[in-house]
């Protein structure tokens, strides 16, 4: 069981893990052992999380989630196969942490009378100092 915060435990039987090979540092050893972990979490079917977690969930994950609601976490930065594990874990789990956190509602503020008069008078000093830069129109007396 993965806790996540205290309203929200997802089951590991709901995770599936894929181990794949990966690039970079560690020579011979990294062309023989599938150390990263690419992590699959149905949001789509989970019976853990919320409705509302779930919208917010597949807003934050973006491209990371397929069009069947399968959010994949790839990690690949370690050598070993359960530090990738772990970080992969983490990642989800703070992406869930993320989608769990309810946005804040705007309140509609007006302007004060301070603030319109600022800036009107900034409009009309803006406006006289174009004027002023104005073609001067000759008068032939």
């Amino acid at each position: 069981m993965i806790r996540v915060s205290e309203n929200i435990s997802i089951s590991e039987d709901e995770i599936e893990e894929h181990f794949i090979r990966t690039s970079g540092p560690g020579g011979q050893h990294v062309n023989k052992t599938s150390s990263g972990v690419q992590l699959r979490f149905d949001v789509a079917n989970s019976p853990s999380i919320p409705g509302d977690v779930k919208r917010r969930l597949k807003a934050l994950a973006g491209s990371r989630l397929t069009n069947d609601g399968i959010l994949m976490i790839a990690s690949t930065n370690n050598r070993s196969q359960t530090a990738n594990r772990r970080e992969a874990v983490e990642r989800l789990v703070a992406l869930i942490q993320e989608a769990e956190k309810k946005p804040k509602r705007r309140r509609k503020t007006k302007p004060s009378m301070g603030a319109r008069a600022k800036r009107l008078e900034n409009k009309n000093r803006r406006g006289a100092l174009k004027n002023s830069r104005a073609a001067v129109k000759r008068t032939d007396d």
